[in-house]
């Protein structure tokens, strides 16, 4: 055994190490005294991000969102049938419920209101109980205590056991205590708060955004009525925005609307639900004449983008149920050939939307269901209400296999084209097309590439171009609509196959090589008119189609180019907005120029000035307006209301006769 004996000339491990020089480190301020304990809801407002995902306006959005759970929850339990949301002035927002309402007696334990826990503690609510709610959406996100943490203020009125309860926060903390405001016969939850400045970058609602999350949830929660109104344009003078989400039919509804521009292979969709194992599986799904498919999938009304086990469960359940039915009924003979899942779902649009009793999200977004139970489960049921379907529709499932054996003989000509491509070399980096003008960096970190129409625009793009990194690729005409086109017949677009082959990557879901890119930056530099976004609506439908990962990187680019170009002496201004054009005039037209009331000599301020004509500017435009839709405005201006002292406000034509 070796001796541990140490040597005394042996130096101690302090004494080996090596010396640094500098500075004295500082005496260590860490102390107990540092440690931050953060009560109830600060730590929300202090790392905002770690609940809603940001303060963009994705994070605003999410605030309304989370609101929503809450009443589609009670739908999901059927205790709700309308839920309304209305986007105020000054970005407000309301959010109503016909459900039970929230809670407000005595919490037996916390002994204040169960609505007050509910609004100003994390993780409160009734969605950790089974006997209240067996399936939650609202489980995934973060409640409502955080949308009242995150708000300069909010206010809630509960209607419950025939009284109207009231309480207001601002920024999380009550101000006033739970009191009764009245009395009332119906029941359900009103919130409306104001997003707080002094968390959110953006603070302006987009009523588009807000709608196709209101319209997903009518889809998937059937027979719900989902209203939105946006009151904001009423403060302009213009009518209300709305709309009122409600369908009977559910999912299936949702599929019939996605494929309603497009021709149906199987007239009705086939619709499917059923529980098992406290799993519910609801799946709607329908062909068409195109070739993508179009899936989206759904775990407690929460879109899950990333997919996850249900979606594997119905793919995998899907093409099973295909080749099986066409192996035993011969359509597909012997071994011949076996249809891939691609080839089965071509043309396919589905809904799948499951109900999980505890749900596990997964993935970059928390957007993947990770529940691996589902998976069978989801199989299971798919398999067994597809091969019924299969049985008792014989015509139309012949229809979707031959669909299903056209896309694997399409499959197999793109492939034998790419091979004919490779060894013309038509995809081959090694033979550059003619027309592009490459750049001189071969660094695809530096490198971009714009896309722009025709040989004309190329050769101006080519003047203007910095050579080192800059390369310009002309495009003739409009491409091929790869929406409404096979892989084989995009291929043979010669415009196409130039793109391709300038960017390197390959296409398609196996053989592109997002590594190989030779620029990072593919800029669509299309003209300002509708031929220029028509040819860039078809480049970006290619890229989402065939090189999809080019935009999941980060790569494609879209130039904006200005609408106008204004000169005045020497200077020269592009823009590209309208109401940048009026703005840069009024500067220019109003210059030094004063307004002065003749009777009393009142010399008005440059702003009054400016707003003045702002508003003529805008009354003449209306003015345009009107008359092209038949109203005389000199007419309409020499009239007034009897009744008040104002403008007219119906104009009634009867008999070829005017009345205002």
């Amino acid at each position: 055994m070796a001796s541990t004996k140490k040597d005394k000339n042996t130096p101690s491990a302090e004494e080996q190490a090596p010396k640094i020089e500098g500075k004295k480190p500082r005496e260590s301020t860490y102390t107990a005294d540092n440690i931050q304990i953060l009560e109830g809801l600060q730590a929300v407002r202090k790392r905002p991000s770690m609940y809603i995902g940001s303060t963009s306006a994705k994070g605003l959005h999410h605030l309304v969102y989370e609101v929503i759970d809450n009443s589609i929850d009670e739908a999901l339990v059927g205790y709700c049938d309308t839920v309304k949301v209305v986007i105020l002035p000054g970005n407000l927002i309301t959010v109503i419920d016909n459900g039970r309402g929230i809670p407000v007696d005595i919490h037996p334990t916390h002994k204040s209101s169960a609505l007050e826990i509910v609004m100003t503690k994390l993780h409160a609510g009734g969605k950790f109980d089974n006997n209240s709610y067996k399936i939650s959406g609202g489980l995934h996100g973060v409640g409502v205590s955080v949308v009242n943490a995150l708000s300069e203020w909010l206010d809630v009125e509960v209607r419950r056991d025939g009284f109207i309860y009231h309480q207001k926060y601002e920024r999380g903390v009550p101000i006033t205590a739970v009191t009764v405001i009245g009395k009332s016969k119906k029941s359900g939850t009103k919130i409306t708060f104001k997003p707080d400045h002094e968390i959110f970058e953006i603070l302006e609602y987009n009523f588009d955004i807000l709608s196709k999350r209101l319209r997903e949830l009518a889809f998937l929660n059937r027979g719900v009525n989902v209203l939105i109104v946006d009151e904001r344009p009423v403060a302009e003078g213009l009518n209300p925005k709305e709309h009122n989400f409600l369908y009977k039919g559910g999912i299936e509804s949702f599929v019939e609307y996605l494929n309603e521009r497009k021709i149906p292979v199987n007239k009705k969709p086939v619709y499917m639900i059923k529980e098992k194992d406290d799993t519910v599986v609801e799946v709607a799904l329908q062909y068409n004449d195109g070739y993508d498919e179009t899936l989206f999938s759904y775990a407690n009304n929460i879109n899950t983008i990333e997919g996850g086990s249900h979606l594997s469960g119905f793919k995998s359940a899907l093409t099973r149920a295909v080749n099986d039915y066409a192996k035993k009924n011969n359509i597909i003979r012997g071994d011949k050939f076996t249809l891939t899942g691609d080839d089965v779902r071509e043309g396919l649009t589905a809904v799948i939307s499951v109900k999980v009793k505890n749900p596990q999200f997964e993935g970059q977004t928390k957007t993947k269901l990770g529940n691996s139970d589902v998976e069978g489960i989801v199989k299971s049921v798919v398999g067994e209400s597809l091969a019924e379907f299969f049985e008792e529709n014989p015509q139309e499932t012949k229809k979707i296999i031959e669909k299903a054996v056209g896309a694997y003989t399409a499959r197999e000509a793109a492939r034998k084209a790419k091979v004919l491509a490779r060894r013309k070399g038509a995809l081959d980096s090694g033979s550059l097309p003619g027309k592009l003008a490459d750049c001189s960096e071969r660094d695809p970190d530096h490198c971009e590439i714009f896309l722009v129409e025709g040989d004309s625009a190329g050769g101006s793009a080519k003047q203007a171009r910095d050579r080192r990194f800059q390369a310009i690729l002309p495009l003739k005409g409009k491409i091929i609509n790869v929406e409404k086109a096979r892989l084989d017949k995009v291929l043979a677009n010669d415009e196409i196959r130039t793109l391709i082959t300038a960017l390197d990557t390959g296409i398609g879901k196996d053989d592109m090589d997002i590594t190989k890119i030779r620029y990072k930056k593919v800029i669509i530099m299309t003209d300002a008119d509708v031929d220029g976004a028509h040819i860039r609506t078809l480049l970006l439908t290619f890229f989402f189609r065939q090189m999809r990962q080019i935009i999941e990187s980060g790569f494609l680019y879209i130039a904006q180019p200005p609408l106008y170009r204004v000169k005045k002496g020497k200077i020269e201004k592009y823009i590209h907005m309208e109401k940048e054009l009026d703005s840069y005039l009024f500067d220019i037209g109003l210059g030094d120029a004063k307004l002065i009331r003749i009777s009393d000599k009142k010399e008005y301020s440059k702003d009054q000035f400016r707003s003045l004509v702002e508003d003529l500017n805008i009354l003449n435009r209306m003015t345009d307006k009107f008359e092209r839709m038949g109203l005389n405005m000199k007419t309409y201006f020499t009239q007034r209301a009897k009744s008040y002292d104002g403008m007219t406000i119906w104009r009634v034509v009867k008999d070829g006769e005017e009345y205002y």
